[in-house]
C-alpha cells in the first residue's frame, strides 16, 4: 500500500506550479477589479474632474456579462490612457440610472470634465481605446445642459426612481413576509396615495393663502344702501332752481294777481255805496 501511494503522488514541483498558477490568476482579477472603480451614490461626483469611461450594466444582462472581461481588459489600459474606468450596478444604484437616464444595457458613457457622450460604438477593447485615445468622442454630440446627470431636472428623476424601487421593495416584503395578496397590497399604496395627496393639497393651499391672500369681492367693505319711500317736500322747501326768466314771469302773474284783487275790492266798495243809497 505503501509503495501504490508513493507512485501516485504528485512531485513537489508540480504541486508548487499549480498553486503559483492560481495565485497568478488570482492576483490579475484583484488588479483587474482594482482597475475599475464602483461608482455609487455617494462617489458618483467624482466622475466630474477629469475622463472617465463609465459601464452601466446589470448582474442578470447576459450582454452585460459578455462585456465583463473585456471591460476589465481595457481598464488595464487606463493609466496609459490617463483615463479612469468605473461601472455601476443599475440594480443597485436606481438612482444613478435615473440620473443618467439609463434605458438599455449595457450603456456606455465618456464623461470630460462634466461633460458627458453616450459611446454607441462596437465593445471590443480596440475600440474602446481608440475611441478615447484618438479622441474619437470630439464627434458625438454632448448631452445638453439641461438633460446633463448633474442638472436639476435629473435630480428629480433621480429621487422618482429612488422612491419607486423603495415602493417596490414595500410591496415586496408585504406580500413575501407578511402574506398579504397583491390585491390588498394596491389598495393599501392607493389609500396611503390618497391621503398624502390630500395633506399635500392642504398645506399648498395654506401656503399659497399666507403668501398671495385673496382680495376680498367688490363691494365687501361697502355699506348697504336701503331703499327708503319718498317723503314730500314742502314748497318753501324746495330748492330754487328757477332761471332769472322765470322769476320774472312770477313776480308779473303775482302783479297781476294784485291788481285783480284791487279791483275787486273797489267794485265791492261801489257795491256797497249803492245799496246805502237806496235805503
Amino acid at each position: 500500500m505503501a509503495a501504490i501511494s508513493r507512485e501516485n503522488a504528485r512531485p513537489p514541483f508540480l504541486t508548487a506550479l499549480c498553486v503559483l498558477f492560481f495565485a497568478a490568476q488570482l492576483l490579475v482579477c484583484c488588479a483587474a477589479k482594482k482597475n475599475v472603480a464602483i461608482l455609487t451614490e455617494d462617489n458618483w461626483t467624482s466622475m466630474l474632474e477629469g475622463e472617465w469611461m463609465v459601464e452601466f450594466y446589470a448582474p442578470w444582462c447576459p450582454a452585460c456579462r459578455n462585456l465583463q472581461s473585456t471591460w476589465e481588459e481595457f481598464a488595464d489600459w487606463g493609466e496609459d490612457l490617463e483615463i479612469q474606468v468605473g461601472k455601476v450596478d443599475v440594480t443597485e444604484e436606481a438612482g444613478l440610472s435615473g440620473r443618467f437616464g439609463v434605458t438599455s444595457l449595457p450603456t456606455i458613457y465618456h464623461v470630460l470634465d462634466g461633460e458627458f457622450r453616450k459611446y454607441t460604438g462596437s465593445r471590443t477593447k480596440d475600440d474602446f481605446i481608440s475611441f478615447v485615445d484618438d479622441k474619437k468622442w470630439e464627434k458625438v454630440e454632448p448631452v445638453e445642459s439641461w438633460k446633463a446627470p448633474n442638472s436639476f431636472l435629473m435630480s428629480c428623476v433621480s429621487w422618482l426612481f429612488k422612491i419607486s424601487m423603495a415602493v417596490r421593495t414595500v410591496h415586496t416584503s408585504i406580500t413575501e413576509d407578511y402574506g398579504i395578496p397583491v390585491w390588498g397590497s394596491y389598495c393599501l399604496f392607493a389609500a396611503v396615495t390618497i391621503v398624502a395627496g390630500l395633506l399635500i393639497g392642504m398645506v399648498l393651499v395654506f401656503i399659497t393663502d399666507c403668501l398671495c391672500p385673496a382680495a376680498p369681492p367688490k363691494g365687501f367693505y361697502e355699506p348697504i344702501q336701503m331703499d327708503m319711500p319718498p317723503t314730500k317736500v314742502k314748497r318753501e322747501d324746495r330748492p330754487t332752481t328757477e332761471e332769472p326768466g322765470e322769476e320774472e314771469e312770477e313776480e308779473e302773474e303775482e302783479e297781476d294777481d294784485d291788481g285783480d284783487a284791487e279791483e275787486d275790492n273797489d267794485a265791492n266798495i261801489r257795491k256797497r255805496r249803492v245799496k246805502a243809497t237806496a235805503e
